[in-house]
């Protein structure tokens, strides 16, 4: 399986990700997507936001702002506990996250590291509202788009008359100011999430939350993760959040290099069941429960967010099953899943057997001979016609030799690559070459986009 160096290369060097203020020498934890990059991360997006909203009957979408009130994360916990233990090495100067360093590590000053004492780093991005910089004016880009959905929780029920069990989603950037971002795109600072609010009745969020595990590990699956690379971890009682009820954790094999098999997994998308914790933050009248127990009256909140019964004739708090998966991790692990190298004709090829939903681009059009008009107008008339009327999105390319067109559309995982030659002309037939087997195929123009929605599915 291939490693993170050769993934960050590809990458680079294919327009997927690029370091963020590369110009200027960087600004650690950011990244910028390129030109495939975005293409890719965008139809990732999109495959969720189908399989979760459209593809249901009980969900509805929200896009909340960045930023909020500042008491939405008051009564939320985060001003007061969204932090990481930090140390730092007397020695090199270095600033380490102490559940993330090892005591034993050799210090770059010689020896081990000599560390500090843990002390709580708060992870939100502080700025102020307004021209003046003052107390009042604080606020924080927020560090999850969680809160946005529960404080619009009235608004969405009162607005579309849902019944529960229903849930909301969201796609949004979060930032969080991590000590130690590393990695490449699997730990950064600004980053996107994908996540639902599913609300349920009290008593059926064990069923739901199994429910929910069920269908986003098949998600990653369907889309191409092979299942030996996704594991499923329960987290035990110690390590739950003190207002979780059960969370199971998705994770991915993201270091197959290192020797224990445990380690190579890590965490790309997590199933919480969170009971009424967040809605009991938020309603008016409510309380925010600290882990060590201390109560914080919620005496700011100007609604009830709470759901009328009607089998019962009560207005109750509903419980929340939240699937959280990071836009980013999951467009690294569909990368590092479907990167493959084998030997063609004493050559190296590099592919990428990315699900034609993910693809970045789904047809490339090539041209035999590019100074030929007949060819060249005939390859443009058909990369037009697909995207016109099939919306997928295609390319014409006609910068190198046959040959290395199709090792450049094998290395950015397009699907399918259509080409036109001097018979073309004649017969008014392209060769269709599979990404996949290399296996190639005569079809009739006018037959051509049959021919490829039968293999592409339901890609746009």
């Amino acid at each position: 399986m291939v490693d993170l160096d050769k993934i960050i290369s590809l990458c680079k060097r294919r327009g997927f990700i690029f370091q963020g203020s590369d110009q200027y020498g960087g600004l650690q934890g950011t990244w910028d997507y390129g030109p495939l990059g975005v293409e890719l991360k965008n139809n990732v997006k999109k495959a969720w936001w189908r399989r979760v909203v459209y593809e249901r009957d009980d969900m509805e979408g929200l896009d909340c702002a960045i930023l909020m009130n500042r008491l939405v994360l008051k009564y939320s916990g985060h001003e007061e506990t969204f932090s990481d233990p930090m140390v730092d090495c007397r020695k090199c100067k270095k600033r380490f996250r102490a559940d993330q360093v090892d005591h034993n590590e050799k210090c770059a000053e010689g020896d081990k590291h000599d560390l500090t004492e843990p002390r709580p780093f708060n992870l939100m991005f502080k700025t102020t509202v307004g021209p003046v910089a003052e107390e009042n004016n604080i606020a924080y880009l927020r560090p999850e788009t969680a809160q946005g959905i529960f404080i619009n929780f009235k608004n969405v029920l009162d607005s579309t008359n849902r019944k529960l069990p229903f849930g909301i989603a969201q796609i949004g950037k979060s930032y969080r100011n991590e000590i130690t971002p590393r990695n490449f795109i699997f730990r950064v600072r600004e980053f996107e999430q994908m996540e639902i609010e599913f609300f349920v009745k009290p008593g059926t969020d064990d069923e739901w939350h199994s429910k929910w595990v069920e269908d986003r590990f098949n998600w990653y699956v369907e889309l191409g993760i092979k299942p030996e690379n996704l594991r499923k971890y329960e987290q035990k009682p110690e390590e739950l959040a003190h207002y979780a009820k059960a969370t199971v954790d998705l994770l991915y094999r993201f270091f197959p290099e290192r020797e224990d098999e445990n380690k190579q997994f890590d965490e790309v998308e997590g199933i919480a069941n969170r009971t009424d914790f967040d809605l009991t933050c938020h309603t008016k009248g409510g309380k925010l429960v600290l882990a060590d127990g201390r109560e914080i009256p919620n005496t700011h909140a100007v609604n009830k967010l709470t759901y009328f019964d009607h089998e019962t004739n009560q207005h109750i708090l509903p419980y929340v099953v939240e699937p959280s998966a990071g836009v980013d991790r999951a467009t690294l692990a569909f990368l590092m899943d479907s990167y493959f190298e084998e030997t063609v004709n004493d050559g190296q090829r590099i592919v990428l057997r990315l699900h034609p939903e993910l693809a970045p681009i789904k047809v490339a059009v090539l041209p035999l001979k590019k100074n030929h008009d007949g060819i060249r107008n005939t390859a443009m008339q058909i990369k037009n016609t697909l995207m016109k009327k099939s919306g997928w999105r295609t390319v014409y390319d006609d910068t190198a030799g046959i040959g290395k067109l199709y090792r450049r559309q094998d290395e950015i995982g397009t699907p399918f690559c259509v080409t036109v030659d001097f018979d073309t002309l004649e017969d008014q037939s392209v060769t269709v070459r599979d990404r996949d087997t290399m296996a190639q195929e005569r079809v009739k123009i006018d037959a051509l986009q049959d021919y490829l929605a039968k293999k592409l599915g339901n890609c746009r």
